[in-house]
């Protein structure tokens, strides 16, 4: 594999990423939270997109991956930063951006502070606001009161034997990016794919999106049976015919 290029943010952070040339629009990937840009839904999209002749980027948030950085310094409007900087320095025109999980999230906060810069959005069971939803309102009162006194409290994680560090920035920071309390304004069409047996980011989840953003062009996609990774071949074949059939 190829050893990544890095960027300098506007904020002084080193951000690796990958890209290729291609024709446009181009095609950005937006990871999930504590991913970092070699997944494998990222990978495919890679080779999907120089097959197609399509331009592309993936990268690194800061504190993810190969990027400078402290996972726990990190909060949602840092990586939604890392976003805008990543895509205006590194593509030209209208992009069509794939988030995945909180990189449906960040492509919201990106839609919505540079329109402009956006042909199109793909959300892959997007979580928009779970700092706030999922963390906080699942967190029980002792919880609560441990992350408000030690400014951060560890809940376990399905992908890791090792827990989730949640930090009291990550969740107070949240609360500042949610895009599902005020009117959410999406001018392109805008594709959102959700597994039905994903217990991470649950149906409803995409059904709350599906009828508070305004758009266009609005569609969402159920897969029995698929759950959040959306990683089986037949999951990553519908996200690129989803990108193929977009009429951008």
């Amino acid at each position: 594999m190829t050893a990544p290029q890095h960027l300098t943010s506007p904020q002084g952070r080193t951000l690796a990423f990958h890209r290729h040339a291609g024709k446009g629009p181009g095609v950005v990937f937006l990871g999930g939270f504590k991913s970092d840009m070699n997944g494998t839904k990222a990978l495919f999209l890679h080779d999907w997109a120089a097959q197609q002749g399509r331009a592309f980027l993936r990268f690194d948030y800061s504190g993810h991956g190969e990027s400078s950085g402290d996972f726990l310094d990190g909060s949602i409007g840092d990586w939604a930063d890392d976003a805008m900087a990543a895509i205006s320095a590194l593509t030209e025109g209208p992009q069509v951006l794939v988030g995945s999980s909180m990189g449906g999230w960040i492509a919201l906060l990106v839609a919505r502070a540079m329109p402009e810069r956006v042909a199109a959005l793909v959300g892959i069971a997007a979580a928009p606001d779970f700092t706030e939803d999922g963390m906080w309102g699942n967190a029980d009162e002792a919880q609560r009161k441990a992350l408000m006194r030690d400014g951060q409290i560890a809940l376990p994680s399905d992908y890791s034997d090792e827990p989730y560090i949640i930090t009291r920035r990550l969740i107070e920071d949240g609360r500042k990016q949610l895009v599902l309390r005020d009117a959410l304004e999406l001018p392109f069409p805008v594709r959102l794919l959700q597994g039905s047996d994903d217990t991470d980011v649950p149906v409803s989840v995409a059904l709350r999106l599906f009828d508070h953003a305004t758009s266009p062009d609005l569609r969402l996609t159920l897969v029995k049976g698929a759950d959040h990774r959306f990683s089986t071949p037949q999951c990553l074949k519908l996200v690129t015919t989803t990108l193929e059939a977009l009429e951008v």
